[in-house]
């Protein structure tokens, strides 16, 4: 191949054939020729200097070759500059810039695109400023009236827009203004082309710079917003599409621009949400929830909401092309594809409040008009409650009653819907539970298997409310019918209702909780029975649906009647998974809530389940380093899920796991885990380490310092938020090490503390779980070593008890406090300026239910009150509210 470097570069006229032969066959579709043979051979060229050249010039001067052949030059081209154009020659790089250019106008739009494309890539790469001829080209295209020069530098515009929108709205050296505000303009005046493409694209191009609201945009805010309004109307539906889509995005991030026109914005969404073209429809009904988010005032929706909600409803109704009609059709039968297989993301376990709680309400993934429309009626239902219904049930009503095979998809829109606003609306339904029930519950025998499946979800939603009434006879008959009917939806031959049975029963177990245990026999006879047909998808939701019953019944389920139906089937499955299958991640995690439920009765099965994680994480361990001799490739989730598990049996069976912990390695693998550099298994380990802290701390002696010295190290890392479960769970386990080991924890006292004071001053940024278990460890080091950290004790007092106050009565809270009276016994000054504090705190008792701590606590009291003379004492109490100084009464004081 040529190399020199002129601007006068020419191909070899060989070279040019051998690459196109080349990249004939590369996009071919019947070419015998291997294709990873061809893809060397290109790659081999690479290596020659000038084959981007080559590529370059195929692309834009080929005329002979087709517009395929040019493209894959194109796209070669694109892909090889991403990597290799900061070391390519000035030369080479000049030569490639100045054949694009004139190419933006080429005849062809394939070729226009991909030169777009191509230029967009090379600004990412070297900014404007790297190619000064660029903008005047851009320019003098734009104004050129030439359309495919027009639609060229708008095409390549576009993408730059789209990519890296914020080159354009930099300094460039050389230019008095921001590009932006030279483009900005020209986008304003396509609006009023005559070519749809050119409308789209300068449309698209400005909506891109909403978020980022430049200055320029911001100036001529009032032409983009008259150019919207000009552009409503389109009768192409792509800018249609983006009209709404600029709505959206300026009441998402900025409200106040549309204000003044909010009422004709809300009335030309509300027409356009019933335009013929699906997507446009979807764009604009994305508009209702966005108001609502962006917490705007509801007067100004509240007039719309009686032609809204049946513009809502109408679209809620399946799409004859919708997907879930053919999936509805699937037969338990027929095996799960791999692709039907949802990815699966176990979450690690969490010591201490409030797990968030995702709420898995969508049954299947692809948003379309009806989910948006159903969305959308759940929040407007959460935000004007019950003053909806009134629009609302007369349309729900009438198509409930719509008669006949045909009005089934009507029938189906009205249940969802009732679902909807199960949440919203519960004020105002739930004078009507038992009728709206009582009309469900025939639903899940429907022929029809959507209204099977939706009926079964909609039912879920008034879940909570369905128990609440289960306290007396009549309700608890409808309890018990809900629960039936979702038992034997659970074995429907289709697998839409399965999934949708499956998930609503797990709903209804967490609400009624111990209002299962008559019916356990019959809930587990079920279960089981799926747990023998489902298929590998629906198989998860079984597990879940076991967990949570476990969870919901807890030592109910230690019964003999009920193990021999349950365990069976599980250890047959567990004996039938190997070491590397992904189906045992659920299994782990529903063998952990059994595992906690039935406390020392899960010993039974506990050594050959205990072992196998072991060994899993053995297994995994030697993964990590050398797949091929462990056997089985390395995920590191099998890790988590086995410490999960093995923390689910510690608590389960308490001291009764010190026999099996003894003899394993237990002890060495979790030490390892701790220092994992994946932040779940360092998380997951620290939880386990806390719970076999709690009952066999013994085992864990040998190696003490160096657990300590690891969890102190996952407090006091510049990335504290980014690992504040780590931390978290960290925290906690050296509290429960240190109420164990007592004066062994010493040597980490002052680094732990110097941690977590920090933690406890910066509340206000950091998780509540956090700050609650770095109050309760530092209580518990104070307990244990009081020595060590009363003499530090002014530095950290006030917020210290400011975050003991907002802690739960519980046995961890007790520690704390004996620790607070240990450091004022050995310190008694270091409290008296944050006294006021620690009176609160006391104060957030709702009772101490240790007698000895109790009196402890009286004795601190009693001590300040002695020595805090001449009326001093009495002006600390008359700095206190009268709800505390009520409570601090009890101790006499």
């Amino acid at each position: 191949m040529a190399t020199t470097e002129s601007a006068s570069w020419q191909p070899q006229e060989a070279g040019l054939k051998e690459i196109c032969g080349l990249l004939e066959h590369q996009i071919s579709p019947s070419s015998s020729v291997d294709k990873s043979q061809i893809w060397q051979q290109l790659q081999h060229y690479s290596q020659f200097p000038d084959f981007n050249n080559y590529l370059v010039f195929i692309l834009t001067r080929a005329e002979g070759k087709s517009v395929e052949i040019r493209q894959a030059a194109g796209l070669l081209l694109k892909n090889n500059l991403r990597v290799a154009y900061k070391s390519m020659t000035m030369a080479h790089q000049q030569f490639i810039k100045s054949e694009l250019l004139p190419c933006l106008g080429a005849e062809d739009r394939h070729i226009r695109s991909t030169v777009g494309t191509i230029i967009s890539v090379l600004v990412q790469i070297g900014g404007i400023s790297g190619w000064p001829e660029l903008l005047q080209a851009l320019v003098n295209c734009l104004d050129s009236n030439n359309q495919n020069h027009m639609e060229g530098a708008m095409d390549a515009l576009s993408k730059i827009c789209e990519d890296i929108p914020q080159v354009l709205d930099s300094d460039v050296p050389g230019l008095s203004d921001r590009p932006i505000k030279i483009f900005l303009p020209r986008f304003y005046h396509f609006f009023q082309s005559p070519h749809s493409s050119l409308r789209k694209l300068a449309l698209a191009s400005v909506n891109q710079y909403i978020m980022l609201m430049p200055a320029a945009l911001y100036a001529s805010m009032s032409q983009y917003l008259q150019g919207l309004f000009t552009l409503a109307r389109d009768p192409a539906s792509e800018v249609r599409k983006l009209v709404c889509a600029a709505f959206v995005q300026l009441i998402e991030v900025r409200p106040v621009f549309l204000e003044p026109h909010i009422r004709d914005v809300i009335e030309y969404i509300l027409q356009v949400n019933k335009d013929g073209d699906d997507e446009v429809a979807l764009e604009a009904c994305e508009f209702w929830s966005a108001y609502c988010d962006a917490q705007l005032p509801p007067e100004n929706l509240r007039e719309f909401l009686p032609r809204l909600i049946p513009v809502l409803l109408s679209n809620m109704v399946y799409a004859d092309d919708d997907e879930s009609l053919v999936d509805a059709e699937e037969d338990e039968s027929l095996p799960d594809r791999d692709q039907d297989l949802k990815p699966r993301f176990h979450s690690s376990r969490i010591h201490g409040s409030d797990g968030v709680d995702d709420d898995d309400d969508d049954i299947v993934n692809v948003w379309n008009l009806r989910k948006c429309s159903a969305a959308a009626l759940d929040v407007l239902s959460n935000v004007f409650g019950d003053e909806i219904l009134p629009t609302l049930m007369p349309v729900v009503q009438s198509k409930m009653s719509a008669t006949g095979d045909e009005a089934w998809k009507d029938r189906e829109a009205a249940v969802l819907a009732l679902g909807a606003v199960a949440e919203g609306c519960i004020n105002g339904l739930y004078p009507h539970l038992s009728q709206i029930v009582e009309f469900l519950i025939p639903l899940l025998d429907d022929k029809f298997p959507l209204i099977r499946s939706i009926s079964c979800w909609t039912l879920s939603r008034f879940s909570k409310y369905i128990v609440q009434e289960s306290g007396h006879e009549k309700g608890f008959q409808q309890f018990d019918k809900v629960l039936m009917g979702l038992l034997r939806r659970i074995l429907d031959t289709n697998k839409r209702v399965q999934e949708a049975a499956c998930s609503a029963f797990a709903t209804l177990e967490e609400e009624a909780a111990e209002e299962l245990a008559p019916r356990l026999e019959i809930i587990l006879q079920h279960l089981m029975c799926a747990f023998g047909k489902y298929q590998r998808r629906n198989l998860r939701i079984v597990y879940d649906a076991i967990g949570t019953l476990a969870d919901a019944v807890g030592a109910e389920l230690n019964q003999p009647t009920y193990l021999e139906i349950l365990m069976p089937p599980l250890i047959g499955k567990w004996q039938q998974l190997s070491n590397s299958d992904k189906d045992l991640f659920p299994l782990l995690e529903c063998f952990t809530s059994i595992a906690q439920a039935l406390g020392p009765g899960f010993s039974q099965f506990a050594e050959p389940v205990f072992q196998r994680c072991i060994n899993i994480i053995q297994s995994q361990h030697v993964a990590k380093v050398d797949p091929v001799s462990a056997g089985v490739p390395y995920d590191k989730e099998f890790i988590v899920c086995s410490l999960d598990l093995l923390s689910g049996l510690a608590e389960g069976l308490g001291s009764g796991i010190e026999s099996l912990v003894s003899q394993s390695s237990l002890r060495d693998l979790l030490l390892q885990c701790c220092t994992d550099d994946a932040s779940d298994v360092r998380q997951s380990a620290f939880a386990l380490l806390g719970d076999l802290a709690r009952v066999c701390a013994v085992h864990l002696r040998p190696r003490l310092p160096e657990f300590l010295d690891v969890a102190a190290k996952q407090l006091n890392t510049p990335k504290l938020k980014e690992t504040v479960s780590v931390a978290n769970n960290a925290c906690w386990a050296i509290g429960e090490l240190a109420v164990k080991v007592h004066q062994e924890i010493s040597p980490v006292v002052m680094t732990v503390m110097s941690c977590l004071v920090p933690i406890l001053q910066h509340s206000e940024e950091l998780n509540k779980s956090l700050i609650e278990n770095s109050a309760i460890t530092l209580g518990r080091l104070a307990w244990v070593c009081p020595e060590l950290v009363s003499p530090h004790m002014e530095h950290f007092m006030q917020s210290w008890c400011i975050a003991l106050s907002t802690i739960r009565d519980d046995i961890e809270k007790e520690d704390a406090f004996r620790g607070l009276c240990a450091m004022v016994r050995a310190n008694p000054s270091g409290a008296l300026n944050s006294l006021v504090f620690m009176c609160k705190a006391i104060a957030s008792w709702h009772e101490i239910r240790s007698e000895e701590l109790h009196n402890e606590v009286c004795q601190v009291l009693h001590g300040y009150k002695q020595m805090l003379r001449n009326g001093a004492w009495d002006e600390y109490m008359s700095a206190l509210e009268p709800p505390v100084k009520e409570k601090l009464s009890k101790y006499q004081v």
